[in-house]
């Protein structure tokens, strides 16, 4: 009896379903485990691909899995960001750092992934160059158009940019690692639109 799911038949399709189970199998037991506690030989039983030599074939080992896994976590997160049209540049911005701080708060992968594994398995530098290349372009560009729309003042946003990316990451992280995460989630979401609402037609020397 059919189940209705097409099944991969070139070679192509095969290795790239192995890859996106290797994957998933390793986000699963990284969320629930913790990367330092999940062997590979594990991930591979889950994943059922048969042996470790599929893994290894794809990645490189399981730091470059890792590193998959955390960009799907990143990909995932900034898909599900839900802004509103209606909103100005700068609201549209502290909205949407403010969603990034919930799920600091309230989803396990973006937690123990992004948060707490991240920087132990990537190194600070790499884990802060991953969130740049994730977040920087965003906030710029809203900041830019919050300029354009005469909502804070004119400025040099690049700088900006990265001072809100430090700050949010920062806040991101002491959430993750609070034993309070709902309240630690409330202050700083407090302190993140004081910070940001202060930009609103400031005046720049």
């Amino acid at each position: 009896m059919s189940t209705g799911r097409r099944q991969p038949h070139s070679r192509a399709e095969r290795s790239e379903a192995t890859r996106v189970a290797l994957i998933n199998a390793a986000r699963s037991l990284f969320v629930t485990k913790g990367y330092f506690a999940t062997g590979t030989e594990e991930i591979v039983a889950v994943a059922q691909v048969g042996t470790r030599g599929a893994l290894y074939h794809h990645f490189a080992d399981k730091r470059d899995l890792f590193l998959a896994v955390f960009d799907q976590v990143q990909a995932d997160l900034a898909a599900s960001t839900r802004l509103n049209p209606h909103h100005d540049a700068l609201d549209t911005l502290i909205n949407a750092l403010q969603q990034f701080l919930d799920a600091s708060a309230d989803n396990a992968d973006v937690q123990q992934i992004v948060l707490i594994d991240g920087p132990a398995v990537l190194g600070w530098d790499q884990w802060r160059a991953l969130e740049g290349q994730y977040g920087l372009g965003a906030i710029t560009a809203m900041l830019n158009a919050a300029v354009a729309q005469g909502v804070i003042a004119h400025q040099a946003t690049e700088p900006l940019a990265h001072m809100l990316l430090s700050a949010v990451d920062e806040a991101a992280l002491y959430i993750a690692n609070s034993t309070n995460r709902q309240l630690a989630r409330r202050q700083t979401r407090s302190s993140l639109r004081a910070l940001l609402g202060g930009l609103r037609h400031s005046s720049v020397e």
